[in-house]
């Protein structure tokens, strides 16, 4: 696993577009996304304002190609869990790389939380939302009862708490993962049990 983090890192760095994704995100964490200007991007990045015009124009276009790419793993689960039969692996599994996807995603899911009102002038919360229910029908059973659907939106929102909410729990951070990522994988993997009626 860690290697293929570390190459994706690498990838990430000698890419000019992702470098200024980067360091915009680091900037609007540090001071917020209002007073970050594109001018401070461009000297943080030691580039030219018109080598990052280039690539974008405007802060919005930074955040709204950072949430395709970021969430991108996202998509390509939910058309693969489409593809898969409604078994508890399948269930088990998705739950598993959804796991993975959001710990790539995180200082996206970080400014997201933080600037609620931007996400929402940029309808960024929408698709989100969109692709959250994507998800959620995959691994709802069409014939689940009430309670195991509850069950199975929880073990994704239990995976969105572990990111933030968690973070102030002791230990060791991927051992916190692991931890959540149990309890979401319990919650599919009971749902799963009662609506095959066991």
């Amino acid at each position: 696993m860690g290697v293929t983090m570390d190459g994706t890192k690498q990838q990430r760095r000698g890419n000019t577009r992702q470098r200024i994704q980067d360091v915009a995100l680091e900037l609007f964490a540090e001071q917020g996304y209002e007073k970050t200007s594109l001018r401070e991007i461009a000297e943080r990045l030691d580039v030219t304002k018109a080598a990052l015009y280039y690539h974008f124009r405007t802060k919005e276009e930074i955040i709204v190609s950072l949430f395709e790419d970021l969430t991108q793993p996202i998509q390509d689960l939910i058309e693969w869990g489409r593809g898969q039969p409604h078994t508890l692996e399948t269930k088990q599994e998705i739950v598993r790389r959804y796991s993975d996807a959001l710990a790539g995603a995180s200082p996206l899911f970080r400014f997201m939380q933080e600037n609620q009102a931007t996400v929402r002038e940029l309808r960024i919360g929408d698709t989100f939302k969109d692709r959250m229910r994507g998800l959620r029908d995959i691994i709802i059973d069409p014939d689940a009862s009430l309670t195991d659907q509850v069950r199975c939106i929880s073990a994704l929102f239990t995976l969105h708490a572990g990111m933030f909410v968690m973070q102030d729990l002791e230990g060791d951070p991927e051992e916190r993962r692991k931890a959540v990522l149990e309890v979401s994988i319990d919650m599919v993997t009971q749902a799963h049990r009662g609506a095959r009626g066991a």
